[in-house]
């Protein structure tokens, strides 16, 4: 056999099984799409499952893909051994149904020595133990030697996960040599050791397991192969790992110029250079799927990731954020099966890069407090409490931490940290709550056989159309009444179904003998439009036809904002630059609600600029086009895919001229003057490295524009100002005028400290040659203690001052101590610690000054009483 690299084994692959008649699939998002059971696609097999339940019918019955994955169940060990990676891809050939047994091994064989040409007397196959119809074809058909089969027991042979489709598989083992093996005698296929090497495994799924130890046959059997093709590149190259592989040993060798090392000199540093090989080809995949990193979810998984590979790159002596630049190489690497990454290239490598910096800025902070947590530690468990103010200070997760900490021996209290985070775990549970209120809907079989709902709404906006289904109350039924709600699907409809950041139509309906208000619009994964009505006179049933009436003077005002939204994405990527994409919107007739990825406030200049760029498109008035056409040609058109999304082979394309080109299913206004004009209204931040822009349109900007007016009138009444043009210079005037009177009234609290200090030294008390006042004020402002605690220090060396006062119901106490003092063990922070505790307050500060918070007013008193103990029983420690 000869070497081949990564990239042309994927494409020898897939071309192979095209040609047996498989529909080549691009890889899917690695973001699950309507499957909650995943964080993060992790097999072949994971995008289908829906394929082989039988809920989705498949573009056909015979498809081959290169799916990529993402694994975090041992992320602690990536680095450690070769062996262990967090990103993969997955080669697959699958039967919905079709080809089975004779088929899937046959392939299977031939692809190994026909177009690969591997050694038959390298080669070893596996089956399930009482499976006697797959050796009877892989001996008899396919014509491998019976001595070369190895039966094996369930738990290596037989898939099975739960109740559902299942059956026995069968491998594909390389034999490396002896030179890999352990020595011992039983060393054979199935042995622990490195010479065995399983890279092909074929599931023959012809069972449909009901959990309790029953195996039905299944009436159409599926297939569902799987082979690693990093695995599969480590036989061909004759490597002994994937750090190894071409495509990725050129990423590792990036990060050793920019380190300066070599790999396999030194094993510390190896561990190093595995760990951000590994994760900076996850993160790189992750980020363009469209997945953004924050403190949960797969989300976190990619801040954990980045953060890994951050800090080992400082092990490494690397000093400078350095991650988009080896991303850059990830990119390349990978251009020939994944043309997106370089699409998304300057999203990737700016969210890259801003999150480097943005953990750069505390790492050295957090090692320092991490280190003196762990220098001063007696025991070998490190607190859950300061685990947390790691993570809540420096951003340092809880995993970070760990490893961290176990390098040196240490342990963490997970529980008692997990405890300091379980307030925001509930509140970000509550917020799920509320998250798929149609699910039932489209999960259940409620909807089974009820064909998909043709949409006119683009054109149209009332039609006639016939009722497929009612569902009341988590039931179909046959008919409903005045005074029900219920959900009716048509065979047709105008109401547009919420979806793609565009809220649902609303409206009404009407037949012979009832009418009913539709008070929202969904869909679901079937494109069953969901009218959600409440029917005000006589019934309606099953069957009848009834005249379906959309809301157009609100239609007209969310297709304002739609396209509004679309001119708004334009301008940001002129603004800002090529990184900004879509991270999420709300379109409904009141205002548009844009998230975009950024990494910073937008200045005043920047948003006039993008308002400025949005309005002249309304004013030049632009016809809008909406058209549909296959992807690639949308693509070739540039035009812009909502981040992360996947789509099907024909989009939908939403044009205006040559300023925006996005893939779209919402509705729109037909020329861009209709949008009248634009506001943006705020902008904001909603998530590490996303921004948020709130903006009106039309009657909307009209409205703004009113109350602004009576806001500026109000405002010159309350000033007494005939010409509100005035207001400005009013406003300038008041403003000095307040700064005068602070200034006033700060020289005559200084006047009246300088007073009050004659009567403070006359009154102090000497202990061990340090002098010690106490004084409290009533109606004083805490700037004033300050103030005299300057005073009082440049006064003396060896003097000691608390000093307390009260104002509008809070209480405040401030400690200052001389050099001479502090050097006869007196200290600021803990002497005005020490007193506030008496009040139940708290605080503390630096040697020579410090102030703290009284809770209790009552214990003031109290409190400067004891101020002389303390600072007695402090000079004598």
């Amino acid at each position: 056999m000869q070497w081949t690299g990564l990239n042309e084994l994927r494409e020898k692959y897939l071309s192979f099984f095209e040609s047996k008649g498989h529909l080549r699939l691009p890889s899917f998002s690695l973001i699950p799409k309507d499957d909650n059971s995943l964080l993060l696609i992790n097999s072949g097999m994971a995008p289908m499952k829906k394929y082989f339940t039988g809920e989705v019918t498949p573009p056909r019955k015979r498809v081959t893909t290169c799916q990529k994955c993402i694994r975090t169940g041992d992320i602690e060990n990536v680095g450690k051994t070769a062996r262990h990676g967090t990103y993969f891809e997955m080669l697959g050939n699958f039967s919905f149904g079709d080809y089975f047994k004779h088929e899937a091994t046959a392939w299977a064989w031939e692809f190994c020595t026909k177009v690969l040409e591997m050694p038959v007397d390298k080669l070893w196959v596996t089956i399930y133990q009482d499976d006697d119809e797959a050796f009877e074809i892989w001996t008899k058909e396919v014509g491998v030697a019976p001595d070369r089969i190895v039966r094996m027991g369930k738990e290596d042979n037989f898939w099975e996960h739960g109740s559902g489709p299942c059956g026995p598989c069968s491998e594909i083992y390389f034999d490396r040599g002896e030179q890999y093996g352990c020595g011992k005698p039983t060393c054979g296929v199935g042995c622990d050791c490195d010479r065995y090497v399983e890279f092909w495994n074929v599931v023959f799924s012809q069972f449909d397991s009901d959990g309790k130890g029953n195996y039905p046959p299944m009436a159409h059997p599926n297939i569902d192969t799987g082979m690693g093709l990093e695995r599969l590149a480590c036989i061909m190259q004759g490597v002994d790992n994937l750090f190894l592989v071409d495509t990725v040993q050129n990423i590792m060798k990036h990060i050793c110029r920019i380190a300066g090392v070599t790999y396999g000199e030194d094993e510390k540093k190896d561990v190093s250079l595995r760990v951000i090989t590994d994760h900076i080809r996850s993160t790189t995949f992750m980020i363009g799927d469209g997945v953004m990193p924050s403190n949960e979810g797969r989300g976190y998984v990619l801040r954990r990731l980045l953060r890994r590979a951050a800090r080992h790159g400082r092990l490494l002596g690397i000093d400078r954020p350095f991650l988009s630049e080896v991303a850059e190489t990830v990119i390349h690497e990978n251009l020939t099966a994944y043309p997106e990454l370089d699409e998304k290239r300057a999203m990737i490598l700016k969210l890259i890069r801003v999150e480097e910096e943005s953990f750069a800025k505390t790492i050295d902070q957090g090692m320092q407090m991490l280190n003196d947590i762990l220098d001063r530690l007696d025991t070998s468990v490190m607190t859950g409490e300061d685990a947390f103010r790691l993570n809540d200070t420096y951003g340092f997760p809880l995993d970070l931490t760990k490893e961290i900490a176990a390098e040196r021996g240490f342990t963490i209290d997970e529980e008692a940290f997990r405890e300091k985070l379980q307030e925001q775990k509930v509140r970000a549970r509550n917020a799920r709550k509320n998250a798929g209120a149609d699910a039932w809907l489209g999960e259940s079989n409620l909807l089974d056989g009820v064909p998909e709902t043709q949409f006119l709404g683009y054109e149209e906006l009332s039609c006639r159309a016939k009722i497929l289904a009612i569902v009341k109350d988590g039931a179909r039924v046959d008919s409903v009444t005045a005074g029900d709600e219920a959900v009716i699907v048509c065979d047709r409809t105008v109401f547009y179904g919420e979806g793609g950041g565009q809220i649902g139509d609303i409206g009404t309906g009407e037949s012979e003998d009832a009418m009913f208000t539709v008070d929202n619009t969904t869909k679901n994964h079937a494109k069953n439009y969901l009218h959600h009505i409440s029917v005000t006179a006589g019934a309606v049933s099953v069957g009848e036809e009834v005249s379906l009436s959309v809301d157009a003077e609100r239609r007209a005002a969310i297709m304002r904002n739609h396209t509004a939204a679309h001119l708004l994405q334009a301008a940001l990527r002129r603004v800002l630059g090529d990184h900004v994409e879509q991270a999420g919107q709300l379109v409904n007739e009141k205002h548009v609600r844009f998230d975009f990825t950024h990494f910073s406030a937008l200045t005043p200049e920047e948003i006039a600029q993008v308002e400025l760029l949005v309005n002249q498109e309304i004013l030049k008035g632009v016809e809008v086009s909406c058209r549909e056409m296959p992807i690639e040609e949308a693509r070739k058109l540039g035009a812009m895919a909502l981040f992360g999304e996947k789509y099907g082979d024909i989009v939908r394309v939403v044009s205006v001229e040559d300023f925006s080109r996005e893939f779209c299913g919402g509705t729109h206004i037909s020329n861009t003057a209709k949008i009248g004009l634009f506001k943006i209204v705020s902008e904001s931040s909603v998530a590490s490295g996303v921004r948020r822009i709130e903006g009106v349109t039309g009657l909307g900007v009209l409205g703004m524009l009113t109350d602004a007016t009576a806001l500026i009138g109000s405002t010159a009444m309350v000033m007494k100002l005939n010409n509100p043009a005035d207001i400005g210079v009013r406003a300038a005037q008041l403003m000095g005028e307040i700064k005068e009177k602070d200034s006033a009234i700060e020289a005559l609290n200084s006047r009246i400290a300088g007073m009050q200090m004659d009567g403070l030294f006359s009154e102090a008390k000497e202990i061990n040659g340090v002098k010690v006042i106490t004084a409290l004020f009533s109606g004083t402002e805490p700037a004033a203690l300050r103030t005299m605690c300057d005073r009082i220090r440049d006064q003396a060396s060896e003097i000691a001052a608390v000093l307390a006062c009260t104002s509008g119901g809070k209480g405040s106490i401030a400690a200052t101590v001389g050099k001479g003092a502090q050097a006869k063990g007196l200290h600021a922070g803990q002497l005005a610690k020490a007193v506030a505790q008496i009040t139940g307050g708290n605080g503390g500060g630096k040697p020579d000054f410090a102030m703290a918070g009284a809770k209790d007013l009552t214990k003031l008193d109290e409190a400067l009483a004891a101020a002389e103990t303390i600072v007695a029983d402090m000079m004598k420690k």
